[in-house]
């Protein structure tokens, strides 16, 4: 059990207040993800609060896929989503599926049919969309909403046995039309799809909808606490109703909560998908996406993740979250503990003309400037560096302290050295500086008392590896990409989402690295290697600059 203090919020609040009264003697909790699609991190916020309750009250939290729609789900979603949870930290009490009860629905179906509760509409989706009347004006009853016990009864048995195509029949609850709330106007609860499920094959053709499979799984498994965000409110009103008229084993409470919305992004799994399937990212886990998957790929950790969601909280209140947020959790979990390693991602060569040819020199540095436990490394100095391309200036700018014309800088751990020559190519562009150095500037002291304000990072040219480094940014160029019109977010897509650099110099230790080693690349940012990196062909992502690059960009567009 983890010793940080336990979260407070009004959900809790109720819990405490049911075990005091003595309402529930066991907690009990469920994560229902329906297996069509990757996790992203607004599920992460409900896994942290089930799976979290469930910890820290010692009770239980029911892992159950809603696989209710055999036409979009798939057994490879459901295993990611097991992957996810696990990665994230967190352990279920036991695995569950929409599908194993199936019998028991039918026979729900069965009783609400029995109590004159549900009937058989032979209309199609058309016609009861039109029927289900306005915010303003009531509903119509179906023709066929007094269609007696027996035929409902003969009919729903039918559907079962397969004698009717898609669409032909629904089965319907028999509320009120004239509720004011629209999905207590007889809402569906099975209809036919003759398509072979991932767990029970060609055993069904008709599959109960997720408003009546989701409160009768949670009273079957006996969840106290059944937690669901704000666009299930108005659900509520039909899960009590079901509850209330089917003999079931227990009487769960639904509460609802904010979902996390982040901007530069978008949450829809539909969304999601569409950018999947259609090659605007590689795939669910491209480390651009806000999948749990797509995080864990780019290098975020499950601690960063689970701060994320403590520092947001459960409220009612509905906002939008600054994806600066984000960011700052991922670089204040890895700024205390992730060890540094210089990289140039756009070399630029350096030949210090003083210092001998075939000589090399080992330093010995702190992998972390404040953390000695990280232990220390070896780099090598020698005659031929690379620095990094935005480190020279043939006419530097106000303020700009790095190697220049007539200018010195210190490299890094290493010598000042001081700029002698410029070679340009065809273009203009600097290929190759000339450069002294300094032999009485080691160890960051200089002899003769002269500051030196610019500090550069470097390799050296004949003891470096090379590395894909891929810059990855946000996937969107705007804060909210649905804003305008919910059709176009495609045209918000950022072009610079991700640039991949070639031939990227780096250290030679990072050969050896433990690729679950996420680093301080100085002065650039934080880096993973990718899934896709070998021991001869390194890739690594980057996680996060050292900086929020994109705080002016946003700040008209703070969370609400």
């Amino acid at each position: 059990m983890s010793d940080k203090p336990k979260p407070v919020n009004f959900i809790r609040q109720i819990i405490d207040d049911d075990l005091k009264v003595g309402r529930h003697q066991e907690i009990v909790t469920r994560f229902p993800p329906e297996p069509n699609g990757y996790l992203h991190i607004g599920h992460c916020k409900a896994i942290w609060l089930n799976f979290g309750i469930k910890d820290d009250y010692k009770g239980r939290c029911t892992l159950r896929f809603d696989d209710t729609n055999p036409l979009k789900e798939s057994q490879k979603f459901a295993l990611k989503i097991e992957e996810d949870i696990r990665w994230l930290g967190y352990k279920w009490s036991s695995l569950a599926h929409a599908s194993d009860y199936f019998d028991q629905l039918y026979e729900y179906a069965v009783h609400l049919i029995n109590n004159d509760l549900a009937y058989v509409d032979s209309q199609s989706g058309e016609e009861i969309r039109e029927q289900r009347g306005t915010l303003t004006e009531p509903g119509v009853n179906s023709p066929y909403r007094d269609r007696s016990i027996q035929e409902n009864l003969s009919l729903f048995q039918a559907m079962r046995e397969g004698q009717f195509e898609d669409g032909e029949h629904v089965l319907r609850a028999k509320i009120d039309m004239h509720a004011s709330n629209i999905n207590l106007r007889d809402p569906v609860l099975y209809r036919i799809r003759h398509h072979v499920h991932q767990r029970t094959g060609d055993k069904w053709c008709i599959y109960p909808m997720y408003d009546f499979a989701h409160g009768q799984g949670d009273a079957i498994e006996g969840v106290t606490h059944s937690l669901c965000t704000l666009e299930f409110e108005d659900h509520r009103a039909l899960y009590d109703w079901l509850i209330e008229h089917l003999p079931v084993p227990s009487r769960p409470r639904q509460i609802e909560f904010s979902r996390l919305n982040l901007n530069y992004t978008v949450m829809s799994k539909r969304l999601l998908t569409e950018l999947v399937e259609h090659g605007h990212v590689s795939g669910w886990d491209d480390p651009r996406m806000p999948t749990i998957s797509g995080l864990r790929r780019r290098g975020y950790t499950p601690d960063s993740l689970k701060n994320f969601i403590a520092s947001v909280g459960i409220t009612r209140k509905p906002n939008v979250i600054e994806m600066g947020l984000l960011e700052k959790c991922i670089r204040d979990d890895l700024d205390p503990k992730a060890p540094r390693a210089m990289a140039v991602l756009r070399p630029l060569k350096v030949i210090i003309e003083n210092y001998p040819e075939s000589s090399t020199e080992l330093i010995e540095v702190p992998n972390h400037p404040q953390n000695p436990q990280i232990g220390r490394r070896q780099i090598i100095f020698s005659r031929e560096i690379f620095i990094e391309r935005s480190d020279y200036e043939d006419d530097p700018p106000k303020g700009y302290f790095r190697l220049a014309p007539d200018r010195e800088v210190r490299l890094r751990h290493a010598y000042v050295i001081r700029f002698k020559e410029v070679i340009h190519d065809e273009h203009g562009e600097p290929v190759e500086i000339r450069c002294e150095y300094d032999p009485d500037t080691a160890a960051g002291k200089t002899q003769d008392g002269r500051k030196v304000k610019g500090i550069i990072h470097w390799v050296s040219a004949s003891h470096s590896i090379n590395a894909e480094v891929r810059l990855y940014d946000r996937l969107f160029s705007v804060a909210d990409p649905l804003a305008d019109n919910k059709r176009d977010y495609l045209h918000s897509l950022n072009s610079e989402s991700l640039e991949c650099l070639q031939d990227c110099k780096l250290e030679m230790e990072l050969s050896q690295a433990d690729p679950k080693t996420r680093f301080q690349f100085e002065r650039v940012g934080y880096f993973f290697q990718d899934t896709s990196s070998q021991p001869d062909a390194l890739v690594f992502n980057r996680i996060v600059s050292l900086r929020d690059t994109w705080m002016k960009k946003s700040q008209h567009y703070s969370s609400r």
